[in-house]
């Protein structure tokens, strides 16, 4: 096992072994409605002493596009403070030739996607991949042959749910993953209805197992809630639901937007560091550089006065998720590199500037050195007047090393 893949599954286990509290809308059809899936959730999440609240809009042979204009549908996103908005399109159309499908299907899935985002700011949607019929689609073979028997059928429901969840940096429960496995290698369970198309309890419990795994993170392996099956039958499932799911939560996006906290830094000086945060999917900074010091900035620079190994944390925030990253950083204070007060020292402007900018002080200016962002070195002047031009220079951040006789001071300067 790869190290990643490791540390990914121990932080699951860490942060998702208690009792959790969840709010899940399902917009969808019958397949959803078929058994009550929204209340097999809730059975399944009450045994392992979670809280799943849920609400559903499930009217018969709906498709996304439907949803995506009915008032009833948009009014439950609206409602805002979900957690999980759940999709299922109509069980036929994903499967459809490609070009329907770009026009039927996708925009509609893109649309009530931006819709959840715009409304629920911390909600993921979740597209529910639904199965091939038992026979295949018999209704549209002629002009589909791909989807004559159930594998063609399936196949393409599989390929074009995956292509929704990727484009709409969503995640998937993939119902019809584990529903494959079963028809493959338990033929005597009994998935479908006697229509061949919608679930028996039996296919609807692999559903809500399913769910539980990508919105509870957690091994279905201990579910307790059996509803009527035989316990054989759902341990079965649970145990499927674990190798094909649980155990590839990255595979079906689960996490994949989750905080991920990293950074690099550059010295500026022997005492002045540029940390240049590069984490993802957070919106939210605090750094400890090791010193009893925080920031709260994304870009943070910072001076130590005194040498010696400092430990230096980021913790990235999105939506109360958070990722913490850490590195050690050396730092040496020289005698003669004594770090002045600012406020009383020197002043610089304007900041932001957008041609000259103005040095104001009564010390002597020795020199001045430009850094880019990355610590780069971008210009050298040595006894400078009091201006120096941003003309020429990029829009961006730039960091300024003013030396004097008794010491010196390190400025963030923002060029417009």
């Amino acid at each position: 096992m790869k190290k990643a893949t490791l540390l990914f599954i121990i932080l699951f286990l860490n942060f998702y072994c208690e009792a959790q509290n969840k709010k899940i809308l399902f917009l969808g059809n019958s397949y959803t409605y078929y058994n009550n899936l929204p209340q097999l959730l809730v059975n399944i999440s009450q045994s392992t002493n979670d809280i799943i609240v849920v609400d559903s809009f499930t009217p018969g042979g709906y498709t996304l596009q439907g949803h995506n204009s009915n008032v009833t549908s948009l009014s439950k996103i609206n409602q805002g403070n979900w957690d999980f908005v759940v999709l299922q399109e109509q069980s036929q159309l994903p499967a459809f030739p490609i070009s329907q499908v770009n026009t039927q299907v996708f925009p509609f899935a893109q649309s009530l996607n931006n819709t959840i985002v715009s409304q629920n700011p911390c909600a993921e949607t979740v597209f529910y991949m639904t199965w091939g019929r038992e026979n295949g689609d018999s209704e549209n073979c002629s002009s589909n042959p791909p989807v004559c028997n159930y594998i063609g059928m399936d196949d393409l429901l599989r390929e074009r749910y995956l292509t929704m969840t990727n484009d709409n940096n969503a995640i998937v429960s993939p119902v019809s993953v584990v529903w494959k496995y079963l028809r493959t290698n338990y033929p005597m369970m009994n998935l479908y209805d006697p229509d061949g198309s919608h679930p028996s309890l039996l296919g609807s419990y692999v559903a809500a197992c399913c769910f539980y795994t990508v919105i509870l993170r957690k091994n279905p392996t201990q579910i307790t809630f059996n509803s009527t099956l035989s316990l054989s039958d759902a341990n079965i499932i649970k145990t499927a639901t674990k190798n094909l799911v649980f155990d590839n939560l990255l595979t079906w996006k689960v996490g994949s937007y989750d905080p991920n906290s990293t950074f690099s830094h550059n010295n500026i000086s022997t005492t002045t560091v540029n940390f240049v945060n590069s984490s993802t999917n957070s919106n939210q900074y605090l750094w400890e550089f090791g010193d009893n010091l925080t920031s709260t900035e994304t870009n943070p620079t910072h001076t130590y006065n005194s040498s010696g190994q400092y430990i230096v944390k980021l913790t990235s925030t999105k939506c109360g998720m958070n990722s913490i990253s850490q590195k050690t950083i050396n730092t040496t204070v020289l005698a003669n590199n004594k770090i002045l007060n600012f406020e009383n020292k020197i002043k610089t402007y304007p900041n932001p500037v957008k041609d000259n900018l103005f040095i104001d002080t009564l010390e002597e200016i020795k020199s001045i050195v430009v850094f880019d962002v990355f610590g780069r070195l971008i210009e050298t002047y040595e006894k400078t007047d009091s201006n120096i031009s941003f003309t020429n220079k990029n829009s961006g951040i730039y960091f300024l090393k003013i030396q004097t006789e008794n010491g010196y001071i390190i400025q963030k300067i923002i060029k417009e």
